[in-house]
This record gives structure tokens, sequence and C-alpha cells, in this order.
């Protein structure tokens, strides 16, 4: 139905940025650099689509995730890795483990709803897409989220017709 790399894109697009901005707004100390080497490396390989590398060095780094931030950041690629995998209990218990922390997180809800257009549970990613979108309304993500939605649930028929009949002059 999707793509891997379609849903890489989807699902992981600005995780890096949260860690690197957390520690860019802090005025006690200076790093250079990202905060938790195996969650920014996990993020990457991800976005590489070396997926099972990924969910392993994130795994890693969210053992010594430094703060709630790292650990939302974390929980939210684990999610996007396992979906990617096409390993969606696993997925599921990630994005809702980070609804439990964050209930206004726009991204877990577009990763659950991804989650239950590949199962097939429209009912419920129309729900979690709608809460994305009222919680980060115009989001390119959701646009392709909701996209991938309506095709699922009603796909366009081609408005191509070919004649195919041959001239005979």
């Amino acid at each position: 139905m999707v793509r891997h790399w379609l849903l890489a894109i989807i699902l992981l697009a600005s995780t890096v940025w949260a860690q690197d901005r957390e520690v860019a707004n802090s005025t006690q100390i200076m790093v250079v650099g990202p905060s938790n080497a195996d969650l920014h490396r996990g993020a990457e390989l991800l976005r590489a689509g070396r997926t099972q590398e990924g969910v392993e060095r994130t795994l890693r780094g969210m053992q010594s995730a430094a703060g709630r931030r790292e650990e939302e950041v974390a929980i939210s690629n684990l999610c996007s890795g396992y979906v990617m995998l096409e390993r969606y209990d696993e997925a599921l218990k990630y994005c809702e483990l980070l609804l439990e922390r964050n209930n206004k997180s726009w991204r877990a809800y577009n990763n659950r709803a991804l989650i239950y257009i590949m199962t097939k549970q429209y009912e419920k990613a129309n729900q979690d897409l709608i809460r994305a979108e009222e919680l980060n309304p115009g989001a390119p993500t959701l646009k392709v989220a909701r996209s991938i939605y309506l095709d699922a649930v009603d796909p366009l028929e081609p408005q191509v017709e070919i004649d195919d009949r041959r001239r005979t002059d």
C-alpha cells in the first residue's frame, strides 16, 4: 500500500531537531552537536532506511535519555521505526506511551493514524488525524497522512479512457 520510504518521510520528519533545540535553548551549558549521540544516530539510521539498526540504536539512546524531551523523541522514533518494520503492535505501544506522557503530541496522533490505516482501522485513523490537525493545522506531514487515509478509504478511479480502435483510412 504505502512504500517504506514514504513512511520514513512522514514519520521521521524533524525528530532529531527537537533534542538539539532543547540544548540550544539552555543558557546553563553549551553543547556542540547532539546531546544524545545514540538518539541522534538512531534517527539518522531510520531516515537512511536502516530501520532495524535505527530502532536498536534508539532503544539504547532511550536508556540514557537526559530528561523528558529526549525520552519523548526516543518514544516517537520507536513508534516510527516499528511502523516501518511493519511491527504494528509494538509501534502502537510506543505511540500510546507517548500520548500518555504528552496528549498534545500531534506526531503521535499522526503516527498512530498511520498504524490504523495500515491495519484497516479507518475510523480510528480518522479520529487521530482530526485530533492531530486540531493540534497542528496545515502541517505538511498531516496533509500527506490525510491523503494516504483518503486513498485507502475512497480510492480514485482512473478517469482516462483509451480508445484502442484503429483508424482505417
